[in-house]
């Protein structure tokens, strides 16, 4: 997959029949690799590595910090790149440098290297996340189905998901806290499985790459979405990082550990047929608002609501959700803005995104050893992504009408 030419400006072909679903299928799986096990696996493998390595709050939250602070600085080097390189090939090699990270992890039980090849999974998984869904949005030139490409392919997370939480919890259980490595290197292994689809994703789609001087994009008129996916961010993190570890506090059982992980992982599958609508036929900030303030309900249950009917109704209801807040963000630029732009625009957020990362894992879980149990650090995140639903609500079309087969809101 060698680089596109530097300043090409080519449009994506928009692609149809089997091979659009065969690439659709291939872009998720990178989402699988960089976000659903590279991130939000680590909600389930936490509690054995914190029981094992004797590890606080604070410190097993800083392992999914330092994974943000690894896509951040991932983001920031697409954004760099995206001159020069093609999305199609960030796409494939970040998602088999992504997965090598992910077998490393689980060679050590040292903390530095842990936190290094957090990180590096963080740096590797950037681009592919980037990449993904601006691949997605070019696929069709009808806009409801171009929005439900980039929801199916953020979905890859929620495969993984139920991948992992179907597995995890009941082999920790049975094998005990201290064989958490071989889980990691497992994961690795299904990732391996899943490149090849990816590398031929990657030879399939031809998207262009931006030109040496960044195409320009309205970042003004983008501010609520900015801000609102700055505490999306924030707080979605949050609930993924320690909501295992909280169940665990309430004595659930691997059984509830894990149909209740199915449950979040299956909602952002299907999540799309539920949004996508929605969000193909709105061009403001209306999609965004409501998903966020969904995800908001789902992430504050747990806590005013803990027993097992409650943790069931919270993964359902955050599960339908959590995915489609980056899929409405994406719709919208698909909708507003030149090819060209799209590459460097989701790059800018996705650093405002990593970012917000970085702080709520860590500042949660200080807040948990502050008074001993998680819950306050879950009613936070809440808060947040309650106040992220009132600035998004603020954001309007930057082309009114732009797209076809759209109804601004009016």
């Amino acid at each position: 997959m060698p680089p596109a030419t530097p300043g090409s400006n080519a449009p994506q072909v928009p692609l149809s029949g089997a091979r659009f679903w065969w690439v659709v299928l291939g872009l998720a799986f990178g989402t699988c690799i960089s976000n659903g096990f590279a991130r939000f696996a680590y909600g389930l493998i936490l509690p054995a590595m914190r029981e094992d390595l004797s590890w606080g709050y604070a410190q097993a939250g800083w392992m999914n910090t330092a994974n943000a602070l690894g896509y951040l600085a991932g983001a920031i080097l697409t954004l760099r790149l995206l001159r020069v390189v093609s999305q199609n090939w960030l796409f494939g090699a970040g998602s088999v440098a992504c997965a090598l990270a992910l077998l490393a992890t689980g060679l050590t039980r040292d903390a530095t290297w842990l936190s290094t090849w957090r990180i590096a999974s963080g740096v590797f998984g950037a681009p592919v996340f980037i990449c993904a869904g601006t691949l997605a949005a070019g696929l069709s030139d009808n806009p409801r189905r171009a929005a439900l490409a980039i929801a199916l392919t953020f979905g890859g997370g929620g495969l993984s998901m139920v991948l992992a939480g179907a597995t995890i919890p009941g082999v920790l259980n049975a094998t005990g806290a201290e064989r958490w490595p071989l889980i990691w290197v497992a994961i690795a292994t299904v990732s391996a499985l899943m490149v090849p689809l990816v590398l031929w994703t990657a030879i399939q789609v031809r998207a262009p790459t931006a030109a040496p001087a960044p195409a320009p994009f309205p970042l003004a008129g983008l501010w609520p979405h900015t801000c609102g996916y700055f505490l999306f961010a924030t707080g979605y993190i949050v609930y993924l990082t320690f909501l295992v570890a909280w169940m665990r506090t309430l004595g659930a059982s691997p059984v509830l550990v894990s149909v209740t992980w199915c449950i979040v992982g299956t909602g952002t599958i299907v999540s799309s047929f539920i949004w996508g609508p929605l969000i193909g036929r709105r061009n403001s900030g209306t999609p965004f608002a409501m998903i966020m303030a969904s995800i908001a309900l789902g992430t504050v249950i747990p806590v005013v609501l803990p027993t097992p009917a409650g943790l069931i109704l919270s993964a359902t209801v955050f599960g339908l959700s959590v995915f489609m807040a980056p899929t409405a963000v994406t719709g919208f630029m698909g909708r507003n803005m030149a090819p060209a732009a799209r590459g460097n625009a989701m790059a800018v957020l996705t650093v405002v995104f990593a970012t917000g990362q970085t702080l709520g894992p860590v500042a949660a879980g200080a807040i948990g050893d502050r008074y001993g149990t998680i819950a306050p650090g879950l009613l936070a995140a809440g808060l947040i992504l309650a106040l992220g639903a009132v600035v998004g609500a603020l954001q309007r079309p930057l082309r009114p009408g732009a797209g076809r087969d759209i109804q601004p809101d009016r």
